[in-house]
């Protein structure tokens, strides 16, 4: 139908009514002429006094043949038409009045297909019904198309219309079949000109200032800054729902949102009405600002995204004989290690066959795209391909650089609402494409943001932190940042002692991403209070800040250096406490999985109450990789440990059955570590045999190969076949 391209673009904004693709099958005679009336008289009395700002004459027009309508069933619910057809006898009048009740059911879905559109135009944003201006102007022609052929068959002389009504009714057929697309000159002209500024900036040249005002704010009518990022949030909302059949292509309409980005500080300054640059309750956790931009950044992935197997989002997704979907090499390692069964269902598989999964593939780069998620696999078929067409344009990149420039200026020497603001909306910038976060560090952004992060407004130290956040997942950035002064420092600073909740979380994070490079992790550790301020946010902080303190502590244990530090600063502690908590446990046994390796490490991990039965716990009901973590956790803890971790480990009740499902259905690594563990049992028994006593020897400085030279009782025999790896 004509109105297709319409629905999809309303989705997010209005789902249209179910009226609007169904003919009314329960209704007939009185009741449905009642309900046309009722959808006529609505439409034109909602929408014959707004004044369009596109599509006016085109609207107006299909007002005015709807207003026809309402006369036309007014009359004939007060002539009680409907009630007429059971009464009359003759085939002939039986047909056209049947004739004429199929027909009014047509016109009811064509009166909600022009509600709907009419609408749309009212609703809209201005920008976008400037750039949709020749599609929109063909679906109300398409609508004046169908009414003019529903007219020319209604059986209009069998329904005894007044001579006034059936006048205004033949008006109608002539001027419907006289009717032709209409697409507004003006509407046109100023279409173009908006795209005149993107190629400008295409080609490297900043429009003019003078024919900018003249644009947005004496033609389009848009006056200030709160209107204009009412147009951006549409313009994005157009990029993130885009159906790949509309134009202009996402690419460009992500150009017209830099531009109109620019314009907005450029014209408006720092206007920002509905904008809260300041909290009352800065402790009080809130959802929305910037609460909610880590959880953009460092987004959850989709359920139906992630591998069964390796749990993280899938690159490659392909479908196997039980019809459940796995990610490539994920599924091809399970083959070859002899698996025979599906993992998620148990089911047994019918072949080794796997099947590209291209439509899961697609939503996923999609979504990777949509959300400024960098999506490079080796098996994308070609850049053009899976929404590439979302990728920044030079347009957008040129205005996003003459945005950022401005708004470093508001960020050097602007009042403090100013700054936040400016804060702010690089935060939003930097949110996506690593060009963006390029040419933001190298206009140089960091060092006002550092400044920003000791400031006593409590949304001016989120904005500051989250942004530096984001530019921070650029990797040349993590260099900038942990070279600029004292910035470091002061994200610890926000960390231990950051003005809300969310900008401690933000701090948090940050870390965490500067920690993947290796040299910094070191340096991060050893700032005063930093592990320790981890560690209590692992322990007492919200959900989300456990995994960015979790995630941050595990990055800095694969330091070995950053040992003694983990102990000193109460890591350690937290992350064994982690163990009960399933949102974090997987990233605790990690981490101390990686600290256990170090006899400083055994050793502190040993003195913990909880830390054997935490693993244990993790071995009976964690996931794949925490199973993993676990076992070789505790494999380590009975090597380096000393006698007594290692009599603790050995003293469990269940672990035989542990090790016994793990060998039989753990990963490849967690079936190894369980292979070692459970032949140190068995030499422990051996030896202990062998003195005369049910023990096992044990050496308290604990020897790789096992060997102990005191006693430790041994409660528990393993009797299970141990596979060669």
């Amino acid at each position: 139908m004509a109105s297709a391209a319409i629905f999809s673009s309303l989705r997010r904004r209005r789902s249209p009514s179910l009226e609007a693709f169904l003919a009314p099958v329960d209704l007939s005679g009185v009741a449905l002429v009642q309900t046309l009336a009722s959808i006529s008289t609505e439409v034109v009395s909602c929408f014959s006094g707004v004044r369009f700002t596109f599509q006016r004459k085109n609207a107006r027009s299909l007002i005015r043949k709807i207003e026809i309508f309402v006369v036309l069933f007014e009359f004939l619910a007060d002539s009680n038409w409907g009630s007429r057809i059971k009464r009359r006898g003759s085939s002939s009048v039986f047909f056209s009045e049947s004739t004429a009740l199929l027909c009014l059911k047509e016109l009811y879905l064509l009166l909600y297909r022009s509600k709907i559109l009419i609408d749309y135009c009212a609703q809209s944003s201005k920008l976008w019904l400037l750039l949709q201006n020749p599609s929109i102007s063909g679906y109300f022609h398409d609508l004046n198309q169908e009414i003019s052929t529903l007219l020319d068959v209604f059986p209009v002389n069998d329904l005894c219309l007044s001579q006034d009504i059936t006048e205004q009714f033949e008006l109608l057929q002539r001027q419907s079949r006289k009717s032709k697309l209409y697409i507004d000159k003006n509407d046109e002209s100023l279409r173009e000109t908006f795209y005149s500024f993107l190629y400008a900036f295409e080609s490297g040249e900043i429009p003019s200032p003078v024919d900018l005002r003249s644009f947005f704010v004496e033609k389009l009518k848009i006056k200030d800054s709160e209107s204009c990022r009412n147009e951006i949030e549409f313009l994005e909302e157009q990029i993130v729902n885009h159906d790949g059949d509309l134009e202009p292509t996402g690419s460009v309409i992500n150009g017209f949102v830099a531009i109109t980005r620019y314009c907005r500080f450029l014209l408006f300054g720092f206007e920002e009405d509905g904008l809260e640059w300041w909290i009352e309750n800065p402790k009080k956790p809130r959802k929305g600002f910037v609460a909610q931009e880590i959880g953009d950044t460092f987004i959850t992935v989709p359920k139906d995204f992630v591998c069964p197997i390796s749990l993280d989002l899938m690159t490659d997704p392909v479908i196997i004989s039980t019809g459940q979907t796995y990610d490539r090499s994920s599924i091809a390692r399970w083959i070859e290690e002899g698996h025979c069964t599906c993992p998620k269902t148990g089911q047994m598989l019918m072949d080794s066959r796997i099947v590209p999964n291209r439509a899961l593939k697609n939503l996923i780069v999609q979504w990777c795209t949509a959300s400024g998620i960098s999506y490079e696999s080796e098996f994308t078929d070609s850049p053009n391909e899976c929404f590439a067409s979302a990728l920044p344009t030079k347009a957008a990149v040129e205005a996003n650089k003459a945005t950022v420039s401005i708004l470093i200026k508001y960020l050097a020497d602007g009042s403090e609402a100013a700054q936040t603001v400016a804060a702010r909306e690089i935060r939003l910038l930097a949110k996506t494409g690593k060009e963006n976060r390029a040419f933001i560090a190298e206009a140089g952004a960091i060092p006002h943001l550092c400044r920003l992060l000791k400031s006593e407004n409590a949304i001016a130290q989120e904005n500051s932190v989250t942004a530096m956040l984001n530019l921070s997942i650029y990797e040349k950035n993590k260099s900038r940042i942990m070279e600029e002064g004292d910035c470091l420092e002061s994200i610890v600073s926000v960390l231990v002692s950051g003005l809300t909740v969310e900008a401690q979380e933000n701090a948090a994070a940050t870390l965490f991403s500067l920690s993947a490079v290796h040299e910094y992790k070191k340096r991060i550790a050893i700032v005063d209070q930093c592990v320790e301020a981890l560690a209590s946010l692992l322990q007492n902080g919200t959900p989300r800040g456990k995994k960015d303190a979790v995630t941050a502590l595990y990055n800095l244990s694969t330091h070995p250096d950053n040992c003694s530090r983990m102990i000193e600063g109460g890591g350690v502690s937290s992350l064994v406490g982690a163990l009960k908590n399933e949102g974090v446990a997987e990233e605790a046994a990690g981490a101390l999985a990686l600290l256990v390796r170090q006899s400083l490490g055994a050793e502190a991990i040993g003195k913990e109450d909880s830390a054997v039965t935490g693993l244990m716990g993790m071995m009976r009901c964690g996931t794949p990789r925490g199973k993993e973590n676990a076992v070789a956790a505790l494999l380590e803890l009975c090597r380096s440990g000393g006698a007594a971790v290692a009599e603790k480990v050995l003293r469990a009740p269940a672990i035989a059955g542990l090790l016994q499902t793990l060998l039989f259905t753990g990963t490849k690594r967690a079936r190894r570590k369980a292979a070692s563990l459970a032949r140190v049992f068995q030499r422990r028994e051996n030896a202990a045999m062998r003195s005369g006593g049910y023990g096992f020897v044990g050496n308290s400085n604990g020897n790789r190969d096992g060997s102990f030279t005191t006693d430790v009782s041994v409660p528990i025999s393993i009797s299970i076949s141990v596979p060669v790896l």
